[in-house]
């Protein structure tokens, strides 16, 4: 007896609303379940055995995690001490990295472009500059950081901030030129502001542009360097408000960096040129150089040839070497073909290094957060526009660091992914050992050097796989686990075929210019490890899995398959057999496939010949997945292949089915023969479903989708659908205009096979046994059952020939089928059938005198009376649920009327199946199985780009993924339990670390140091002696990361603890420093007191001219 729950309730009245669809026909007796009960006697026995555990209260929808590389990254910062890196990207998002597993993305709600990024170093805060001149204040102490402050400029632009080290206020440049100061506590605009008028000479006329670059002094903080684009510096005195000197040059400046000492700075100029300025003769540079032009000038006293701008500059000094200096850009025009590069120049060696992308920004990492100290470089840290490196500079070659973050997602485009929660154990162990041996070499042999953060896995230990399938046909395996993503092994598809040369396509059979490898759609079964892909040029490949390397031939078939219109307007059924001769049909109707490759050049008709061609010769297979089939689509009288819109893979029986809009082909790959090759008209005909008559393509659709939907579904719930042929055809269409699983063909003239379902099942009606089955859905809603007789003992598997028969079944449902599922009578989930793998290259005498282990999850003929199984049909449009073998429908729930449903799966949550749905509207949508009652319906995310629905997944445990972007797959879970686990399986951004001790700081330096200077800026800037800026020069908007924010970071009564507890502790660190201050102190004036005492009596009785 079920419990009566109100949110139930309230989800049956959310689910009978227009906005988030209804039940087929009315349910007056089904209480808050929004599915619709068939009457039947054996089908109500049936319904009444099964007790659904899962209620609304299980589900909630959350973003967990993005991995991959920040699409169109933009700005770039690291905090030297916490060890953390940040990357800010055109679309207004910021991802923070530290160790492996601390990986924490955050988005500006306003979307606008991330300009800069400024860390307070080892204070655990963010300033982020935004391209609609706005600054904010992030919190990083808590794992989903939350803006604390934001201040919006109304009259003038940002272009350039900085943030001195251990200081409180920032300095903001302009586009015109001015520069204002922020209190970061506050941020609130000071009083105290820089205008360009007053910062340049009174005589100069013209304006000098925006800021470009800002930094203090490392030798005296009370003085600010000031650049601006036309290449004016000026070094500006804070106290006196005065410049102190100016520099003029006549190349714009892109950047300025100092010597450590504070007596030298370096500027790169848009000429390609290098100038170091020395502050005790600011009339000229010290020295000019232009790394990469010609010298040969320079002696002459004349400039150099011009090179391209040197955007970025940086000089770092060493205590036991030359300085480095590091740059990006500067090379010459005349070599407007080499790639963009990174030059490094220590001491008399140049070191170009050519990058594979445009790089954005970089930033030199060195040992010490303090400006005025020798900075000791480590290493490089390049942002490029489509991945991140790191240089090691302790190494004299500069060899790069392995990066563990999985960066290379977008190495070639994804075309498709695949999502496997909990999965064998051993997978994962076994796909690493093997990948491992590829990886490539050169690698620094030192430790990645951003480690900032802490991270553990949590209470999530399930194992979690996730496949990409790419454009240049690579397939990508990574471990998913624990929130994380890590490259487990790469296989290359393109290694089967030949390689095709420049301007080849159009003599073979190519129909897709660019990336004709690319993988459409995968098939994987872990249990076997049987691993099916297929590709853009109508082909798919079977792979098995071995941990031995072998030298084989690779088998291939060709199979013609063509759509027959002539045929099925003939008005002589009894001439054509149930299982035509392909090689004697009559022409096929013309397919839209967007080939123009319809003919050959020579203009000979191209017929029976693949789009690729697959080696012939012996071949070279590493361990791990090695091809074992091959199956092609060919030509057939000008007409290229359709491209594959379904596949599925049975290990059990040793068969791959595939269809696509002409027609449905299954392959024995056990015996390497085609079992059927078949259009789908022809698959009805050999049903004996339909009267022949003479009629039009599109009539008989009309008729075909009327019949079936009268004939299958329940009489009291589908009356009110029989239309009109008219308006029939208008729903038909537009089902079809809107399926994304069959965008590459005519959807006006053809149905295409969407979902195809290996399952022992009932595949007659009222039969007494399960048996082998195929389930073929197509795009107009029809449901087709295709019998398997396989040879009944293992021996005769490999010799007796497999006997595939349409059984003359069909169901129906409204929009195109997307998935099948299967359940017993306890509603448990009936897993497909599986062979238990074992390795077919292992040199192991008893391994091969194995027979095939095959678990098939069912039990066998049953001679119990009544229903057995229920068969779970989703489609763009509805789900159905219907009973086995009676093939009564028990259950229909239309998900949506207005808009489509793109993915659809059935999934296991806390032990129970249920069915999962992503909506063309954005709405993410969970039902219960097999009643079909709306447990969760959220309007999660809108349809905005093809990419999301092409790679939009559930997997089993509330996980789910999709392609955010072209370079990032973002994660999220429909589990209520994760969501609750989520905050502590996420890492720590910020890690309390003491700040290093600056080097060589004596008494009075300590004494008189930090403190003092930053007394005298608040001072200065501080409202009582600059007072208040103009509100209308900036706004000051409150963040939401405050009471949030701390209850975030928090996570709890131990997080608050953990929190009180650290806090306590770095105050009494500070206190014990106070106290050695104090110490110090009163021993200093001791001795001074004491030598004051001996040096009054030394010369308390002498004379004046004594001394």
């Amino acid at each position: 007896m079920k419990k009566f729950n109100f949110r139930k309730v309230l989800d049956g009245l959310t689910a009978s609303s227009p906005g988030s669809g209804s039940s087929s026909g009315i349910n007056s007796s089904g209480g808050a379940g929004s599915g619709s009960l068939h009457p039947g006697g054996t089908a109500g026995a049936l319904r009444e055995e099964i007790q659904e555990t899962l209620t609304s209260d299980y589900f909630q929808i959350c973003k967990t995690v993005r991995h991959g590389f920040p699409y169109q990254p933009t700005a770039l910062a690291f905090d030297p001490v916490q060890k953390i890196l940040a990357i800010g990207t055109r679309s207004g998002a910021i991802r923070i990295l530290g160790r492996p597993g601390v990986d924490c993305y955050c988005q500006h709600e306003s979307g606008a472009a991330v300009l800069q990024l400024q860390f307070l170093i080892n204070e655990g805060a963010l300033v982020s500059a935004s391209s609609d001149d706005t600054l904010h204040l992030w919190n990083l102490r808590q794992k989903r950081p939350a803006i604390l402050h934001s201040l919006k400029f109304n009259r003038e632009r940002i272009t350039y901030c900085h943030l001195p080290f251990q200081s409180k206020w920032l300095y903001v440049g302009t586009e015109r030129g001015n520069t204002h100061i922020v209190n970061i506590e506050s941020f609130i605009l000071s009083g105290y502001v820089i205008m360009w008028n007053k910062a340049i000479e009174l005589s100069t006329k013209t304006h000098p542009g925006p800021v470009v670059h800002l930094s203090d002094s490392p030798r005296d903080e009370g003085k600010l360097l000031i650049g601006y684009e036309n290449g004016t510096v000026v070094f500006w005195d804070l106290k006196s408000k005065r410049a102190d000197l100016r520099v003029y040059y006549d190349e714009a400046i892109h950047s300025i960096d100092w010597h450590h000492e504070g007596k030298q700075f370096m500027c790169s100029h848009s000429d390609g040129s290098l100038t170091l300025w020395n502050l005790k003769s600011p009339s000229r540079p010290f020295q000019t150089t232009v790394p990469h032009g010609k010298s040969q000038s320079q002696r002459e006293g004349r400039k150099s040839e011009s090179c391209k701008p040197i955007l970025k500059v940086e000089y770092k000094t060493c205590r036991n070497s030359e300085p480095f200096i590091i740059f990006s850009g500067g090379l010459s025009y005349d070599k407007a073909c080499r790639r963009p590069s990174l030059t490094i120049m220590h001491g008399k060696a140049i070191t170009v290094l050519e990058m594979d992308h445009p790089i954005v920004e970089f930033l030199t990492l060195c040992d010490t957060p303090y400006p005025n100290e020798f900075q000791e470089p480590y290493a490089v840290v390049v942002l490029l526009e489509k991945d991140l490196i790191v240089v090691d500079l302790t190494q004299s070659n500069f060899p790069i660091f392995e990066n563990p973050y999985p960066m290379d997602i977008h190495e070639s485009p994804v075309t498709c992914t695949a999502y496997f929660a909990d999965c064998p154990p051993d997978l994962i162990l076994v796909l690493y050992s093997i990948g491992v041996k590829h990886k490539k070499q050169g690698y620094s042999n030192k430790e990645w050097p951003i480690s900032g953060g802490a991270w553990n896995l949590g209470a999530q230990t399930y194992p979690e796989i996730i496949i990409t399938g790419h454009a240049d046909g690579s397939i990508k395996f990574w471990d998913a686990s624990a929130i994380t993503l890590q490259m487990l092994y790469k296989l290359k598809t393109s290694k089967v075929f030949e390689k095709q040369k420049v301007g080849e396509g159009k003599q073979t059979g190519e129909i897709v210019e660019e990336d004709p490898f690319a993988v459409q759609m995968i098939y994987w079964c872990p249990e076997s490890r049987i691993f099916c892909v297929s590709g853009v040029s109508a082909y798919v490949i079977i792979y098995k899995f071995s941990r031995h390397e072998i030298t084989t031939e690779i088998v291939s078939l060709e199979v013609r398959l063509q759509y027959d219109v002539e045929d099925i307007i003939t008005p002589e059924p009894e001439t054509s057999p149930p299982f035509p001769d392909l090689s004697s049909q009559l022409p096929s109707s013309r397919s839209l496939s967007g080939s123009t490759n319809t003919v050959a050049s020579e203009g000979v008709t191209k017929d029976s010949i693949p789009c690729l061609n697959v080696k012939t010769r012996p071949v070279r297979m590493p361990p791990g997945y090695q091809a074992d089939l091959v199956i092609q689509l060919v030509w057939v009288d000008g007409e290229p292949p359709q491209q594959i819109t379904s596949l599925a893979v049975s290990s059990a029986y040793g068969i791959v089915a595939f269809g696509n809009c002409n027609g449905l082909v299954v392959v024995d790959f056990i015996q390497k023969t085609v079992l059927l090759s078949m259009g789908i008209f022809d698959l009805y005909r050999s049903s004996e479903l339909y009267q022949r008559q003479p009629r039009s393509p599109r009539k008989n659709r009309q008729f075909i989708a009327g019949l079936t939907e009268l004939n299958d579904s329940p009489v009291p719930l589908e009356l009110e659908r029989c239309k009109s042929p008219t308006s029939e055809t208008r729903e038909n269409s537009y089902n079809r205009s809107r399926s994304s699983s069959i965008s590459s063909i005519d959807k006006d003239s053809k149905e295409a096979i969407t979902a195809l379902y290996f399952m022992e099942s009932f595949a007659r009606k009222n039969d007494s046994s399960i048996s082998p089955c195929l389930f073929v859905g197509t795009s107009l809603g029809m449901v087709l059952i295709i019998s398997l007789n396989l040879p009944i003992a293992d021996e005769q598997r490999f010799t007796e020939p497999v006997m595939v028969l349409p059984s003359g079944t069909f169901l129906s449902l409204k929009g195109a089928v997307l998935t099948f599922s299967c359940m017993d009578r306890t509603g448990g989930l009936m897993q497909p059938p599986y062979e238990v793998w074992r390795d077919p290259n292992s040199m192991d005498e008893n391994e091969k005198s194995w027979r095939r282990k095959l678990v098939m999850n069912s039990s066998s003929a049953n001679q119990e009376i009544g229903d057995h199984q229920y068969i779970i049909i989703c489609s763009e449009k509805q789900a159905k649920v219907f009973s086995l073998p009676s093939q009564t429908c028990l259950y229909v729930h239309n998900i949506t009327e207005t808009s489509f449903i793109l993915q659809a799966d059935v999934v296991v949550m806390c032990n129970s199946a249920c069915l999962a749905c992503f909506c063309a509207n954005g709405h993410i949508m969970i039902m219960s199985l097999p009643s079909l009652r709306p447990m969760l319906d959220v309007n999660y995310l809108p349809l905005t780009d093809m990419r999301i629905a092409r790679t939009f997944c559930f997997t089993n445990e509330g996980q789910a993924l999709y392609l955010v972007s072209p370079t990032e797959i973002q994660r999220l879970t429909y589990s209520q339990e994760m969501c609750d686990n989520l905050q502590d399986m996420l890492g720590d951004l910020f890690t309390p670390i003491e700040t290093p001790e600056a080097q060589n700081r004596g008494f009075l330096k300590g004494l008189f140091g930090g403190s003092g200077q930053t007394f005298d800026r608040e001072e200065l800037f501080g409202e009582a002696s600059a007072g208040r800026a103009s509100r209308s020069l900036a706004q000051h908007i409150p963040g939401p990361g405050g009471i949030e924010g701390v209850k975030g970071a928090a996570g709890g009564v131990m997080g608050e603890l953990t929190r009180a507890r650290i806090a306590l502790d770095e105050r009494g660190q500070r206190l014990g420093e106070l106290e050695e201050k104090t110490a110090g102190m009163m021993t200093s004036a001791e001795a001074f007191s004491k030598h004051a005492h001996e040096l009054m009596l030394k010369y308390k009785d002498k004379k004046w001219y004594q001394f």
